[in-house]
């Protein structure tokens, strides 16, 4: 299952439950916060794939969260969300570096809708995966087994994301080692990728000797089962 993390911040809570309400039926995960502190703390700690902000928070404004992500050099798509109608304050909350801009009142359909259009640009690389259990989030750089992080090499993640972005497909060596090595001008071997799978199997298999996530296709490559 596909899942990206989105981060509500917004004082009211009757706005609040409302976004996370329409959020979550198009399955996503919807993180929320009610001050500009809090906010902050949450997206150290989550990395969101897109952050809808109030402007006109508690403790903290959002022109200051938004700030302070883009000056952490944050590529964390955001929306802004305001009171604020004039073009002039529009136009500086766009500079600033905002992704979009919507006004209140709203339409909670149109809120999804400007959500789905800006990470249909942005988001392919924060999606959280799930299969059984096994989770990757690429953006993080990591990934879990019922909740406890895994010790995977740069080489084990980048082949465990690209078998879990396509459950169910058949992938040879050939393809596999174009994957793992794009640029490189040696020739690599196919049992290179053997060891790989190898070794990943030994992190997420229950058995290793009979794998169940990540099979053989005996003649033909790998894949990996949803």
């Amino acid at each position: 299952m596909l899942q990206q993390t989105l981060l509500v911040v917004e004082d009211d809570p009757m706005i609040q439950n409302l976004i996370k309400i329409y959020l979550e039926k198009e399955n996503y995960e919807v993180l929320t916060a009610s001050d500009g502190e809090t906010a902050l703390q949450m997206i150290e700690r989550t990395n969101p794939c897109l952050i809808i902000l109030d402007l006109m928070l508690p403790k903290m404004s959002g022109e200051e969260v938004c700030q302070w992500v883009r000056d952490q050099d944050m590529d964390t798509a955001i929306l802004m969300l305001t009171a604020k109608v004039s073009s002039r304050e529009r136009i500086a909350g766009l500079k600033m570096g905002a992704d979009d801009y919507v006004t209140k009142p709203f339409s909670p359909e149109e809120l999804v809708a400007r959500v789905e259009t800006i990470l249909r640009r942005t988001g392919h690389l924060c999606q959280k995966i799930t299969y059984g259990g096994l989770t990757i989030m690429p953006r993080k750089g990591e990934a879990e087994l019922n909740g406890q992080t895994l010790s995977l090499t740069k080489i084990e993640f980048t082949l465990l994301y690209h078998f879990m972005r396509h459950p169910n497909i058949l992938f040879s060596r050939e393809q596999l080692i174009d994957q793992i090595y794009p640029l490189s001008e040696n020739v690599i071997q196919d049992r290179t990728i053997d060891v790989h799978v190898k070794h990943l199997r030994e992190k997420i298999e229950a058995d290793p000797s009979a794998p169940k996530r990540i099979i053989t296709v005996r003649g033909m490559g790998y894949k990996f089962v949803e």
